[in-house]
C-alpha cells in the first residue's frame, strides 16, 4: 500500500502569500491614518487636562504661571516663598506629559489678549504651523 501525503504545493503557498500581501496593502494605510488621528485627539485631550490644572493653580495662587515658570509649576513647588505658601500642588497626578509625538507642550503667556495664555503642541512634525497631522494642536496663540 502506498500512503499518499497531502500538502500544499509551492505555487499554492505563493498565491496565498500574494493574496495576504494585497489585503495588507489595502488595510494598512487605513489603520495608520487612524493612529495619526488618535494622536491628534490625545493631544487635544491632554491640552484640556493641562488647562484644567492651570485653572486650579490660578485659583490657589491668584494668577497663571509666568513664562519662566511655565508648566513645571504644575508639578514642582515654586521657589518664591510667597507663592509657595499658596501653592497646593502638585496639580497633576503624574509627571508633566509630553505630547503624543514625544515633544513638550508649548506654554506662552499672552499679554494684551483675551486669552491669558496659549497651550498647544506643534503636531507630528514638531515645528510651528503645518497642515494635517503636522498642524499645531490645542489652544493656539493669537497671531
Amino acid at each position: 500500500m502506498h500512503s499518499k501525503q497531502t500538502g500544499f504545493t509551492l505555487i499554492e503557498m505563493l498565491v496565498v502569500l500574494a493574496i495576504i500581501g494585497l489585503l495588507a496593502s489595502l488595510v494598512g494605510p487605513r489603520l495608520f491614518s487612524k493612529v495619526d488621528t488618535s494622536k491628534v485627539q490625545t493631544a487635544q485631550t491632554q491640552v484640556k487636562m493641562l488647562k484644567g490644572a492651570l485653572q486650579t493653580l490660578r485659583l490657589d495662587i491668584g494668577r497663571f504661571p509666568t513664562q519662566s515658570e511655565g508648566l513645571a509649576i504644575l508639578t514642582t513647588s515654586p521657589t518664591s516663598d510667597d507663592i509657595r505658601a499658596k501653592w497646593k500642588g502638585p496639580y497633576l497626578d503624574e509627571a508633566l506629559p509630553a505630547d503624543p509625538w514625544g515633544n513638550p507642550y508649548q506654554y506662552t503667556v499672552q499679554s494684551g489678549s483675551v486669552k491669558p495664555f496659549a497651550l498647544y503642541s506643534f503636531g507630528a512634525d514638531g515645528k510651528a504651523g503645518g497642515e494635517g497631522i503636522d498642524a499645531d494642536v490645542g489652544d493656539l496663540p493669537d497671531r
